[in-house]
């Protein structure tokens, strides 16, 4: 039973500025994602130059995700993360006024992608693990349900405030994304986690070891990691088969944009929703639910035509993904002890992490083997395997409803 004199979330102040300032750090990241690739065309780099930045960001994002688990854990939280947002801001701002210069240097693009990819990761697992600090726990899954709505609105947002600003000046992107960092730097200041009780600590490689140990020891959440995964990699590989598949019906580039704008829109509903269909529904009919519904989404997407009509399919897939996150996150933040949650979250991050960077390179091998329609009908035929394996499995039928 809830208890009625708990503070709304919406008036507790440390829950709000955690939520902020996440929200910047992630619309800062989405603006680095558009604003990277314009620059390069603008400069007349080569398609190579795009992929070494999109990789150095990809492999700063890996490297540190799983070690940032650790400084979750074994620093102070709050430090951890106003120095990650002082240093990813100064990198950004010091690139603003290079290119305010009317100078565009490929190895201090490299440098600013670095720090942005490092630094970003770093910043997520401590404050995934401050979340409990703030939040009570009758409030938890709420709480996660609201996070979930937080990184579609930064991808409805952010790529077009890239591109409209990159139109007036090359630097203009970068020097808003400085400005969003910032606020988020300067909001953290003002929050206040409770106070962590000292305890000597053993090093760093044991920490991490037992980190691992851990979460990996935990059926359920060993479980929950692999449907993420799977569910994550056939998820980023359809995206880019879905955007094969409309170049070869010759979509527009125009109604291209508005298809995935359906795919950020479904998911902010989706996240809005989640917390009353998760208060409402048990854990298994939500997980089971999201796996068939998806499947059957996906597998539609190779009969309807390209353009709006797939967009629509894409946000209806999207609107359960929150839902499912939402009972999967909750769970894993309740029975982790606290000062065990960095690194959960790191382990976390770096299991769908992987999957996300390795689906586009599968969708894109997808269809240029089988062609786009094929590709679909392939993710949605793995999709449904996901959804058959997440329905024999004793651990996912009985997901414990928190």
């Amino acid at each position: 039973m809830v208890d009625t004199q708990l503070t709304p979330l919406s008036r507790n102040r440390n829950y709000t500025i955690l939520w902020t300032s996440q929200l910047f750090s992630e619309l800062a990241g989405e603006i680095t994602q558009i604003g990277f690739p314009l620059l390069i065309m603008l400069s007349a780099g080569s398609p190579l130059e795009m992929g070494v930045v999109s990789s150095v960001l990809g492999f700063a994002h890996m490297v540190a995700i799983v070690p940032a688990g650790v400084m979750a854990d074994r620093w102070d939280r709050k430090k951890v993360m106003l120095v990650c947002q002082a240093a990813r801001t100064a990198a950004v701002a010091s690139l603003a006024v290079v290119l305010a210069l009317g100078v565009h240097p490929f190895p201090l693009l490299l440098v600013v992608a670095l720090v942005e990819g490092f630094l970003g990761s770093v910043f997520d697992p401590a404050e995934h693990a401050a979340l409990p600090q703030v939040v009570p726990e009758e409030q938890l899954s709420r709480a996660v349900a609201t996070n979930t709505a937080r990184p579609f609105i930064a991808t409805l947002a952010g790529p077009a405030v890239a591109g409209m600003l990159f139109t007036v000046h090359p630097m203009m992107p970068f020097a808003a994304e400085a400005v969003v960092l910032g606020i988020s730097l300067v909001s953290l200041v003002f929050l206040r986690l409770p106070r962590r009780v000292e305890a000597p600590r053993p090093s760093v490689g044991v920490d991490l070891l037992g980190g691992f140990r851990w979460v990996l020891g935990q059926r359920v959440i060993r479980t929950t990691l692999l449907w993420m995964m799977f569910s994550n990699l056939v998820f980023s590989a359809l995206l880019v088969v879905v955007l094969a598949l409309s170049g070869e019906d010759e979509v527009a580039p125009g109604e291209i944009g508005f298809m995935m704008t359906f795919l950020g829109a479904g998911g902010l509903l989706g996240g809005l929703a989640a917390a009353r269909l998760h208060a409402k529904f048990p854990a298994p009919v939500l997980l089971l639910g999201f796996s068939w519904t998806a499947a059957a989404m996906v597998a539609l997407m190779a009969v309807v035509p390209a353009g709006l009509p797939l967009g629509i399919l894409l946000g209806a897939a999207a609107f359960l993904l929150p839902v499912a996150n939402t009972t999967v996150m909750t769970y894993q933040m309740m029975i982790t002890p606290d000062e065990l949650r960095g690194r959960l979250s790191g382990v976390a991050g770096f299991c769908s992490g992987g999957a996300g960077a390795l689906g586009p390179v599968l969708g894109g091998a997808l269809t240029t083997a089988l062609g786009g329609v094929t590709g679909v009908l392939v993710c949605a035929g793995v999709l449904a395997l996901v959804a058959l394996a997440t329905t024999v499995s004793p651990t996912m039928r009985r997901f414990p409803t928190a």
